[in-house]
């Protein structure tokens, strides 16, 4: 999970069409569920089992999967769900 979450979350600093991406896909996700720490997990690994099951793989480049995913790991450090000092 390395590549989409702490890296795609550094990349968000230089890279402003991914900030307005990521937010698109966090504003979605912020109409859609609650965002508590039990929620946004579960969401998490609900949609991870869906990527799998589809034989997703990221490629480094950001699809709507990955924009996705980063938009998740970018509200739980900014919820502070990563306070712990863990990677996204």
């Amino acid at each position: 999970m390395g590549e989409l979450g702490d890296d795609q979350l550094a990349r968000m600093e230089r890279d402003p069409a991914l900030v307005a991406a990521v937010d698109q896909h966090a504003a979605v996700l912020r109409d859609a569920i609650p965002l508590d720490r039990e929620t946004l997990g579960d969401y998490l690994l609900g949609f991870l089992d869906e990527l799998r099951h589809r034989g997703w793989a990221f490629n480094g480049e950001p699809d709507a999967a990955a924009l996705r995913l980063t938009a998740v790991c970018w509200l739980a450090r900014e919820l502070g769900y990563l306070s712990d000092g863990l990677p996204a």
